[in-house]
Formats: structure tokens, sequence, C-alpha cells
């Protein structure tokens, strides 16, 4: 399970660094007053995600429980960015019809991106708390 939730967190991965990358190039940073990503959640998110994976990495050598829990524990406050992060881009993403010359970056993003990022996310918390619990 400890292998699946490598599997499920670097496909996770995979697609934040798409999101990441096409926001980052379609003006989020350079224009931080046009989109509804502030930048110090876009950039804790992925800041706290690379750190609980290389925790999980080391966890998977390493075999002790306390790092199992580590990522675990560090895993929540991205999950709720992300949440926080999903909640701001779903208006814009509705309103995407209604598009003017000023757009925000969000509104570049491949929808089944966001979705399969959000799915392998789900999947990967649930792999990490079964892991960290000892089941399988």
């Amino acid at each position: 399970m400890a292998i699946a939730a490598l599997i499920t967190w670097l496909l996770t991965a995979a697609g934040g660094f798409v999101l990441l990358g096409t926001w980052i190039s379609k003006g989020g940073t350079r224009q931080p007053s046009s989109t509804q990503l502030p930048p110090p959640a876009v950039f804790g998110h992925f800041l706290l995600a690379v750190v609980g994976l290389i925790v999980w990495i080391i966890y998977l050598f390493a075999d002790k429980d306390a790092l199992a829990w580590t990522a675990f524990v560090l895993l929540l406050p991205v999950a709720l960015l992300g949440l926080f992060m999903f909640a701001r881009w779903l208006p814009g993403y509705r309103a995407r019809a209604a598009s003017g010359p000023q757009q925000p970056a969000e509104r570049h993003f491949p929808v089944a991106v966001v979705a399969g990022h959000g799915v392998f996310a789900v999947t990967t918390v649930i792999l990490v708390l079964l892991t960290a619990l000892g089941v399988g």
C-alpha cells in the first residue's frame, strides 16, 4: 500500500506541475490582482506537498511509523489549501464564457487535469492514512 501511495502521490504531483506551470505561464505571479488564487496559497500548497513527498520517500526506505504519520500530517494542510483553491477556481471556471481581456491565469487550467489532480490527491491521502494505521 505504501508503494501505491507513492505512485498516486507522483501522479498527483505531475498534475500539480501542469497546473502550476499553466498558472505561472498565464500570469498568475505577474498579475496577482487578476487571479483568484493567492500566490501564498499556491506556493504553500506546492511546498508542503513536496516536503510531504520527500518524507514519504524517506519513510519507504526507513520504515519508521513516525515518518508515515509526519507525511500524513503534512498532507492535511496540503489538502485544505487544495480545497480552498478549488473553491476559488470553480466560480471562475463556470464564468468562463464571460471572459474579458484580463482573464485570470487559472481560467486556462485543463479541467481533466484539475479533476485528475483532485482524484489522485484524495486517493493519496487515504492510502497514506491506511499505511500509517498499518492497514494492508
